[in-house]
């Protein structure tokens, strides 16, 4: 389903993001320009187009008047310095294009319930083998988890129950002593205390998403 990057009504401009209505029915919205007095008016525009598309929870982020809607979670920043403990060290396999699919299923598949957590499509299978960052994480021929790095930004991670402190030992292993840093939601709080137990800190907060629909 197409995104609109410019959603212009009549009270406001919006980033309309419609991709994930398909696999979870959900729409957000992060507002571009929208007066005080017509913030409630241009959500309802932004809403109703939402829901036509299919949407039937609806999150918005941008602007200080969404403070008075229902909070769905924040995006927080983390960071630390990727460290080895090499007791833990698994296998890394890089994803290839022949690969690459297996890596976007399990992804999608370990993802679903994570909150601001982006469906990978077949379009992205491409990006994924081109990036050189995307691995398998194996031990003795069993898949541990997976992970995808942009030089010392982890992109993404998910582990098999209980295999999250080998896969991140393991992906850390890539940059090792330097400085990393995450993206993850203030309500996956299983990711969040991982990081926080190697190490990690909350630095700053990106967005705060508010349920509007």
């Amino acid at each position: 389903m197409r995104d609109f990057p410019f959603f212009t009504g009549e009270y406001g401009v919006s980033s309309l993001t419609l991709k994930e209505i398909p696999y979870r029915k959900t729409a957000y919205i992060r507002i571009r320009e929208a007066a005080p007095e017509n913030l409630s008016a241009h959500l309802s525009e932004c809403v109703g187009f939402c829901r036509m598309a299919g949407g039937e929870r609806i999150y918005a982020a941008g602007h200080e008047l969404l403070e008075t809607y229902p909070l769905h979670t924040a995006v927080l920043e983390m960071a630390g310095t990727a460290w080895v403990d090499k007791t833990q060290l698994a296998c890394l396999f890089p994803v290839t294009r022949e690969t690459a699919p297996r890596w976007r299923e399990y992804y999608n598949r370990r993802m679903a319930q994570v909150d601001n957590a982006q469906t990978l499509e077949e379009r992205d299978e491409q990006r994924l083998a081109d990036s050189a960052g995307a691995y398998f994480v194996h031990r003795n021929g069993v898949l541990l988890g997976i992970g995808w790095l942009q030089d010392t930004r982890l992109l993404a991670v998910a582990a098999e129950p209980g295999q999250g402190v080998p896969v991140m030992h393991t992906l850390m292993s890539l940059a090792e002593g330097a400085g990393m840093t995450m993206e993850v939601a203030s309500t996956n709080r299983r990711a969040i205390r991982l990081y926080e137990k190697l190490g990690f800190l909350k630095t700053k907060e990106i967005a705060r998403w508010y349920r509007v629909g």
